[in-house]
């Protein structure tokens, strides 16, 4: 590996880069496993000698580095024995509100909770998202670490949310704190379940276009529930 390429990889730890560049940082055995496996496109991959003698011929191009290479393109603390240059992918469009459960996401800041909400969005068997557009990045390294593969299966589309919510008569459900208890809502898919920002909630251009405010009842004095982990209880209270 030559400097400017070193360089160039290191660069994708700041947003202005990742956020421009056509393509992204994926690391670690497990994903790039799966991306090999995937109709998504790898442009080169940097490996320990270690990973690439475990592997059957790879048709993508490679490249053997050591561990000292390793840890300075990576960006986690620790070293994963393999990273993949890979291109962005557009969101398959039209997505099929018609017949899909859609999770929207209304400005979510937080890549870890972004790609938490992705993971667990796999887990339940979403396969579509659309999200606002200031929510935190797709391709932020952070959030593709943080779903831990499942952004090859959750197709996430960045949209105007009031546009597809306006130009659709499907229920929609919103997570609020003065809703109907979700014990006595149940989410009939096709539909779209609006997550609001960390803090502030759904925003209030959104609130009109909720059919059905739904709530997670509280019984502790906690001030609120975790994006992601409201997703999860909402998501497995609908598939129970």
């Amino acid at each position: 590996m030559n400097n400017n390429e070193l360089k160039y990889i290191q660069s994708f730890a700041h947003k202005k880069h990742w956020d421009q560049e056509s393509v992204f940082i994926v690391e670690g055995p497990k994903v790039v496993k799966e991306l090999l496996e995937s109709d998504w496109t790898i442009e080169k991959i940097y490996a320990s000698s270690e990973w690439l003698n475990a592997q059957e011929p790879i048709v993508v191009p490679t490249e053997q580095v050591d561990e000292i290479i390793l840890a300075r393109i990576s960006q986690f603390k620790t070293a994963n024995q393999v990273l993949a240059l890979v291109k962005k992918k557009v969101a398959n469009t039209p997505l099929q509100f018609d017949k899909e459960f859609t999770l929207v996401l209304d400005g979510i800041q937080d890549p870890g909770n972004f790609g938490t909400i992705i993971r667990t969005a796999d887990w339940f068997g979403i396969k579509q998202m659309i999200v606002s557009e200031d929510n935190a990045g797709l391709y932020n390294p952070k959030v593709i670490q943080s779903t831990m593969g499942s952004f090859l299966r959750v197709n996430v589309a960045q949209c105007n949310i009031e546009a597809v919510l306006s130009d659709n008569k499907l229920p929609v459900y919103g997570a609020v704190l003065s809703g109907a208890p979700l014990s006595r809502t149940k989410m009939q898919a096709p539909c779209f379940l609006v997550i609001g920002n960390e803090s502030k909630g759904i925003r209030p251009n959104l609130q009109p276009f909720i059919t059905h405010p739904i709530t997670i009842s509280s019984f502790g004095t906690a001030e609120s529930l975790n994006a992601a982990v409201a997703t999860g209880i909402l998501l497995s209270s609908w598939r129970a």
